[in-house]
């Protein structure tokens, strides 16, 4: 799809998704993934990762891979398996960032925008990142999966993000880089840019407001 502008005049809210569109954690969130399951015999692909697994929440991961794997451990133990083994992870060091998130958040910010974190992901890597990356202070509200009954595709977080920020559907825009979170942005109402990683590149982007192959190409286009 052509990429074409996603702020407008009437923007005053930019949303950003956490996993795989601020911090680069796909690929450790892939091998611990694998570490968890190589316990149960089973070894997952990245193309298996990429199509099923990629931007749910780790409840919904863990009832998927049961599913598809006949697993005999419930879907609550292998979750709580993975979140301890997530947890382990950032006691040591905050998740990588995806390159020029910083500087495009504090250029977001710069520019006048209400900023904000939706995620599916956890809180504790939210604030992991907010601390290490010294961009607290701009951020305004964060949504994690802890905060809603229904994550991503729903369009839960999203609504509660533009309810705490006090923002109409039409000033928001919403960053996202897989197929469930865009759909989750859209269900909410807002515009969608979409960034996709080797993770999504196959998601089906045909719904977005634009694509980029980079932060950085996309604030560039809006500036």
């Amino acid at each position: 799809m052509a990429s074409q502008r996603a702020v407008n005049k009437n923007t005053r809210a930019i949303l950003f998704d956490h996993d795989g569109t601020l911090i680069d954690s796909e690929q450790v969130h892939f091998a611990l993934w694998q570490s968890v399951l190589r316990d149960y015999g089973v070894d997952i692909s990245e193309a298996f990762y990429a199509d099923v697994m990629a931007g749910i929440p780790v409840a919904q991961n863990a009832v998927d891979a049961v599913k598809a794997f006949s697993l005999s451990v419930s879907p609550e133990q292998l979750a709580a398996i993975k979140h301890a083994r997530t947890n382990a992870y950032l006691a040591k060091q905050p998740f990588p960032l995806m390159p020029h998130a910083v500087d495009t958040i504090k250029q977001c910010y710069q520019s006048g925008y209400q900023l904000a974190i939706v995620t599916g992901g956890s809180r504790q890597s939210v604030e992991r990142t907010l601390d290490a990356r010294g961009i607290r202070h701009m951020i305004s509200v964060t949504v994690t999966v802890e905060d809603v009954e229904h994550s991503k595709p729903a369009p839960d977080c999203y609504l509660k993000a533009m309810k705490m920020l006090g923002r109409k559907p039409q000033e928001c825009v919403a960053v996202e880089d897989t197929e469930h979170g865009m759909r989750s942005a859209l269900a909410a109402g807002a515009g969608c840019v979409v960034i996709p990683t080797s993770h999504s590149a196959q998601h089906d982007f045909s719904g977005a407001t634009a694509q980029y192959p980079s932060l950085q190409a996309w604030w560039m286009m809006e500036r």
